[in-house]
């Protein structure tokens, strides 16, 4: 069933824009999702007309507003596993395992935390974008693991993704890098983008892209007779972008162990014996978000989360412990 408000035009707001005024009279509802509705037709004026987004409002106008009820998302739900780190009536913080796809798309159609968080919330999810589906606020990419803040609601949607705009929100992951990054610790600046020829790989661009800086410290270093194998590194982001930690530690030199798209030779190179073996065994990008801080988007409150790191991260730094230097 749809939802009907009537938004009266006092004298305070004659002039401004009408999305915005909208926003602002029902905060529970993103502008972007206001301006949809505009454009949708969803908004009138006492006289049957319809206006755009930016018309200016007057003052004495009536704007009557219909939420249509909320639509079924495409993916359906399913019984998959989840480790549920923390959950409310507003969100669900989730470590995701390796391999788990986030989003259904054409490759992974099914068993998604998507049709995982559909089964496990049932009909507690409210009609995000107009479409039920759980509020994904961000991603990690499918072979990485680790937490993820997932809304139940509009609301808790909106204000934690408010958080992630500004940057305010924390997040630290555990990675193994190859070599041994020099300065120990550092920040890398630059902006990343699709890469000029190879569509599916990102990189640091110099003309283009967005904006991202990541902040690496070496936790531990493994090498062989002198010869730099890998490092545990602790990685904290500024900005969030398609496979930042990724490309930004391979452009110093440094890509993730394990990684099939930025590790384009053997990270073992001349190494020998079990650490060789270990490192060649290990088929994703040893990367783990570890941990994920952020101000509960109702309450207040400010939380923060920590999650080890998974079995094959932990068995390949048990095979590397031997060349700790």
């Amino acid at each position: 069933m749809s939802d009907t408000f009537n938004i009266s035009i006092g004298p305070e707001l004659a002039g401004s824009r009408l999305d915005k005024v909208l926003a602002d009279a029902m905060p529970d509802i993103s502008r972007s999702r206001l301006k949809s509705l505009i454009k949708e037709g969803c908004v009138s004026l006492a006289d049957g007309s319809l206006p755009s987004p930016s018309r200016s409002v007057k003052q004495g106008e009536i704007y009557q507003v219909t939420i249509p009820e909320a639509e079924d998302a495409a993916p359906q739900a399913e019984n998959v596993p989840l480790d549920i780190v923390y959950e409310d009536d507003d969100l669900v913080v989730v470590n995701k395992a390796p391999g788990m796809v986030v989003h259904p798309a054409a490759g992974s159609p099914s068993g998604t935390l998507v049709n995982a968080l559909l089964f496990h919330c049932k009909g507690s999810l409210s009609g995000i974008g107009g479409v039920k589906r759980p509020g994904i606020v961000h991603r990690i990419d499918k072979d990485t693991s680790g937490l993820l803040v997932v809304a139940k609601h509009d609301k808790a949607h909106n204000g934690l993704a408010e958080q992630f705009a500004d940057h305010s929100i924390e997040r630290l992951y555990s990675a193994i890098c190859k070599g041994h990054p020099v300065p120990p610790s550092g920040r890398i600046e630059g902006n990343i983008a699709r890469h000029p020829v190879d569509r599916k790989r990102m990189a640091v661009s110099k003309t283009g892209g967005k904006w991202a800086a990541t902040h690496y410290r070496t936790i531990e270093h493994f090498a062989q007779n002198g010869t730099p194998v890998a490092s545990l590194i602790e990685c904290q982001l500024e900005t969030g972008r398609t496979h930042q930690v990724r490309v930004h530690m391979a452009h110093i030199g440094h890509p993730l162990v394990g990684d099939p798209v930025y590790a384009r030779t053997s990270v073992a190179g001349s190494i020998k014996g079990p650490a060789r073996a270990a490192l060649q065994s290990f088929k994703r990008q040893a990367l783990h978000a570890r941990l994920l801080g952020f101000i509960h988007p109702i309450s207040g409150k400010p939380f923060k989360f920590e999650s080890d790191l998974p079995y094959d991260m932990k068995e390949l730094l048990e095979a590397l412990t031997p060349y700790k230097v």
